[in-house]
């Protein structure tokens, strides 16, 4: 299966194109982004090299879903389920630029990504990694139903929830 364009209430999830490239850097570049992703910055030719490897290896093999998040023309962030090396299962990734914080954007573009989980890939349950520091999406999580696992601790001594949130609410009405 290819992946699919997703939509929510305000967001598209489009599969990245070429023409997508420079926003895609320069969301991964962004020094607050890295912070609570608890990532380094990258050098700009590596995320060039891993943005043309999510169209020349990761769609073309149906590795996992990658999508680019669109509010009408406006490229606000990143998104992905895919395989975890952390546990047995899936796990969402979303990246919103800093200009987009705090308008309920992250928690539908997760709410999106279930929704797409469920539905889509037939999955249970799905997995999240957020820095212990990163409150404001600890706090989103916690609103959206995720539970606590365990930390994961770093070299570096830096933490890392390991979160678990089943795809579809607890009362069965539908996806989350």
């Amino acid at each position: 299966m290819t992946t699919p364009v997703l939509r929510t209430a305000r967001l598209e999830f489009l599969p990245y194109r070429p023409e997508h490239e420079d926003v895609f850097v320069a969301l991964l570049r962004d020094a607050e982004v890295c912070r609570w992703m608890g990532q380094d910055r990258v050098p700009e030719p590596q995320l060039r090299e891993l943005f043309r490897a999510v169209l020349t290896d990761v769609y073309p093999q149906r590795r996992f879903d990658v999508w680019g998040l669109w509010l009408g023309d406006a490229y606000v962030g990143h998104a992905e389920v895919k395989p975890t090396g952390n546990v047995d299962g899936h796990e969402l990734v979303t990246a919103l630029a800093p200009g987009h914080w705090g308008r309920g954007l992250g928690g539908e573009a997760v709410r999106g990504l279930l929704r797409h989980a469920a539905d889509n890939l037939g999955l249970t349950e799905a997995y999240g990694m957020v820095g212990a520091g990163n409150t404001a999406s600890l706090a989103m999580c916690e609103r959206l139903g995720f539970r606590h696992v365990r930390d994961v601790v770093a070299e570096d001594g830096s933490v890392t929830k390991l979160l678990v949130i089943p795809t579809r609410d607890p009362g069965g009405e539908g996806s989350v």
